[in-house]
């Protein structure tokens, strides 16, 4: 069906390896019933080579690989009325021009979280029964343990670091457990932590008393490093580590320390910095860390859901309803 001359004009910015993923035909064929393409899907740098063809969109859409939202950018888009970005993240393409527009920008942040939080739970299941630790011993010696001491799944306690979209889904899938779920959050209210399900505590409680500790964080000059020798070495006995956040939230030099000491712990680790680490990092060799390439995230078909946020968003906009998942720039300088 062809978009009605009145329709809104629209262009695609995004890298081309991941744009089928996220855009899918479907997809594609709906946000053309609502709007006019401008032009074919264009990459950043085709964007770069060529950016006369924003002088008459009117909605961005955009994913991996986005244009940054600049000054020179934004005056070439006179007519901007809201982007529309099908990844978790807009730090990086967000700049203080862009914001001072006051042009609305949506977020699928909700629908990436969904992947992240379903393998943040996995591996939590995982880390109440100390699967890897007991794994490791198994191979090294042998033989199988006769009653091994694990927390397990019953009236165990799970740390959450970050109450954001993921944090809040991980909550919500431990609910359906029988365990204790406690968060660390400065930016989360009673009442957020009230309506997740977990007790706010301080970092020093969170990576002291839990026997699974989940980073959810934001990469924040604040929270940069944060994880280091002290938290590492307060953490209990057997205890899991997992990051599918940010890999510079962890004090690498630190971690590696901490963890070639206590071969009791665990560290899952989906995320590094740098990302990969460097080639000689003990990360890749040490046996209590468990190194997995980004895979939390959003992969393959789980990147439809990212597409289909953006299709809802747009019609929700295109029938001057309001959008659910547009970013407060208040909020702007705390996103992930």
């Amino acid at each position: 069906m062809n978009a009605p001359a009145t329709a809104l004009t629209a262009l695609l910015v995004m890298e081309e390896e991941r744009r089928a993923d996220v855009y899918a035909p479907e997809v594609l064929t709906g946000i053309g019933r609502l709007v006019h393409w401008q032009a074919p899907p264009r990459t950043r740098q085709e964007l770069a080579s060529a950016p006369e063809v924003l002088s008459d969109v009117d909605l961005l859409l955009t994913g991996w690989g986005a244009p940054v939202l600049d000054a020179a950018l934004l005056d070439r888009a006179p007519r901007l009325r809201a982007v529309f970005v099908a990844a978790g993240s807009v730090r990086h393409l967000t700049t203080p021009a862009f914001w001072a527009r006051g042009i609305p920008i949506v977020s699928a942040a909700a629908a990436n979280a969904v992947p992240v939080a379903e393998f943040t739970l996995a591996q939590v299941l995982l880390g109440l029964k100390q699967t890897y630790r007991i794994a490791r011993e198994v191979a090294s010696s042998r033989r199988f343990p006769g009653n091994p001491e694990v927390p397990g799944v019953y009236r165990a306690r799970v740390g959450l670091w970050g109450l954001g979209h993921i944090g809040r889904l991980v909550a919500a899938h431990l609910s359906r457990f029988d365990v204790e779920v406690v968060a660390t959050d400065p930016m989360a209210s009673p009442e957020t932590a009230r309506q997740a399900g977990v007790r706010l505590v301080g970092m020093e409680e969170l990576f002291g008393t839990c026997h699974v500790v989940s980073l959810h964080a934001p990469l924040l000059p604040e929270t940069q490093g944060l994880v280091g020798s002290e938290l590492l070495n307060s953490l209990r006995p057997g205890a899991t580590l997992i990051n599918t956040a940010r890999g510079a939230l962890i004090d690498e030099a630190a971690a590696v320390r901490v963890l070639r000491a206590r071969p009791d712990l665990t560290a899952v680790l989906d995320v590094t910095h740098p990302e990969p680490p460097a080639p000689d990092s003990s990360l890749f060799t040490l046996p209590n860390v468990v190194l997995t390439p980004h895979l939390a995230g959003a992969l393959g078909a789980e990147r439809h859901r990212l597409g289909q946020l953006v299709l809802d968003e747009l019609r929700r906009f295109a029938l001057s309803e309001p959008l659910q998942h547009a970013l407060d720039p208040a909020r702007a300088a705390s996103l992930a």
